[in-house]
C-alpha cells in the first residue's frame, strides 16, 4: 500500500503532537517510510506545505533537506482527466473559480490515489462531514465518492508500525 499524505498531516504533526525538535523519531521514521516507498507526497501537496511557511519553521527546514524531499516526492505526473473526475464526482461538476480556489490541491491528491485505487490510500486529518456540499466537502467524503481509500494519520502510524523505538536491531 502506498500512503499519499495531505499537507495537513505534516503541518498538524509538526505543530501539535510530533514537534520536530521534540519527537525527532517520528520524522526519521517518516523519512524511512518514504525511502522505503510506503509514504509519498505529490508535488502539488509539497507546494501547499511550503505555502504555509512560518518564521523559524522547522517543518520547512525538514522538508527542504534533500534526503527528505527526494524520499517524499511522488515522482509522477497527475492525470488531468482523473483530477476532473474527482472535481465533478466528488465536489460538483459546475464549481466556480472561487469554489475551485477553496478546494485547493485536494483533487490532485485524490487523483493520484485514483490512478491506482486498490494500492493507494490518502492520509488526511480531515474528518468526514457528509452533509457538506460542493467546495466544502471533506477529503474522506470525496474519496468515498470516487472509490479511493482514505485514513487518518494515526491509522497510518498503526499500519506502518510507528513507535519511538522503531529502529531495527543494531541501529543507533
Amino acid at each position: 500500500m502506498l500512503y499519499l499524505l495531505d499537507a495537513n498531516v505534516l503541518i498538524t504533526a509538526s505543530r501539535l503532537y510530533y514537534p520536530i525538535d521534540q519527537v525527532p523519531e517520528f520524522w526519521g521514521w517518516l523519512q524511512h517510510q518514504a525511502t522505503s516507498g510506503f509514504v509519498k507526497i505529490p508535488l502539488e501537496v509539497i507546494e501547499e506545505v511550503r505555502a504555509g511557511r512560518r518564521d523559524n519553521d522547522l517543518l520547512m527546514d525538514w522538508i527542504s533537506q534533500d534526503e527528505n524531499a527526494d524520499a517524499l516526492l511522488l515522482e509522477e505526473a497527475v492525470d488531468a482527466v482523473l483530477v476532473q473526475r474527482v472535481v465533478s464526482t466528488g465536489y460538483a461538476a459546475d464549481l466556480t473559480d472561487d469554489e475551485l480556489e477553496k478546494v485547493g490541491r485536494d483533487p490532485f491528491l485524490i487523483a493520484y490515489a485514483l490512478s491506482n485505487p486498490g494500492d493507494r490510500c490518502v492520509v488526511t486529518t480531515e474528518v468526514s462531514r457528509p452533509s457538506a456540499q460542493r467546495q466544502n466537502r471533506k477529503i474522506p467524503d470525496v474519496c468515498r465518492a470516487v472509490g479511493v481509500q482514505c485514513c487518518g494519520p494515526f491509522n497510518l502510524n498503526r499500519d506502518l508500525g510507528f513507535h519511538t523505538g522503531w529502529r531495527t536491531a543494531g541501529e543507533d
